[in-house]
């Protein structure tokens, strides 16, 4: 019950919001389709740079999506509204509370996706998007809004989650195997990227659009990921309602 009580808030926002949501989402995506994928016309092995380009938008907004989601809300209810402390206090399984907003945060994420299947649909030269792809941009829209959510509770102010998305969300948009190959990386720094889970969606995701079979490594560490991140979670809300 508290899964959906905290999806129906969800829901709610977005349809209050949905004119601005959906501009949000579509925005960065657009400037870097007209940037990247028709200012600049070269070839990525031997295909044409819009094959590259698009599966890499997608992962891209999904994590956006995800992590922009769960970090400004959680972190207004938390500082300022003070939401956090009444569920604590309310009969609500904590773990239900948190799955909500995993779920919620993942769903975000997928429709910010969906939204840049569609504008870049006349743009596809032959890619295939499965329900495979969903469930990869599921995944990894989940994963994001875990790692929004641990980082919510370690903000000390509002201006923390922009701070955050400046940090870690920029400079992923920008290596994970996006906009070019994590092969072109230095030595070290490219196991390093790698290993994020941008990486791996943005892998994943463009594998299935080709036609080709995905790496389960790929799946192993986003599952890594949301456990890590979902377990941290979890531990500091219930230590903090034991305090």
């Amino acid at each position: 019950m508290g899964i959906v009580t905290v999806l129906w808030e969800k829901w709610v926002e977005f349809r209050r919001d949905f004119i601005k949501i959906t501009f949000a989402a579509m925005l960065s995506p657009i400037m870097y389709l007209i940037i990247f994928g028709i200012g600049v016309r070269v070839d990525s092995n031997g295909e044409p740079y819009l094959n590259f380009l698009i599966p890499g938008l997608v992962a891209m907004a999904t994590m956006t999506g995800s992590f922009s989601a769960t970090a400004q809300n959680m972190s207004i209810q938390r500082l300022y509204e003070k939401a956090l402390d009444q569920v604590m206090i309310s009969p609500t399984p904590l773990w239900q509370f948190i799955l909500g907003q995993v779920i919620g945060g993942s769903l975000r994420g997928l429709y910010a996706g969906a939204m840049i299947l569609l504008i870049t649909l006349p743009l596809n030269r032959g890619l295939i998007f499965t329900p495979l792809s969903f469930f990869i941009m599921f995944l990894n829209g989940a994963v994001f809004s875990t790692i929004a959510l641990f980082l919510s509770f370690l903000a000390k102010s509002y201006t923390d989650a922009p701070r955050y998305t400046t940090y870690i969300i920029m400079p992923m948009s920008f290596l994970c195997n996006t906009f070019f190959s994590t092969d072109r990386l230095p030595e070290g720094l490219r196991q390093f990227v790698y290993i994020l889970p941008l990486s791996q969606a943005c892998s994943m995701i463009r594998a299935v659009a080709r036609g080709e079979k995905i790496r389960v490594t790929g799946i192993i560490i986003l599952m890594l990921y949301l456990l890590v991140f979902g377990l941290l979670s979890i531990s500091f809300i219930y230590k903090k309602k034991n305090l």
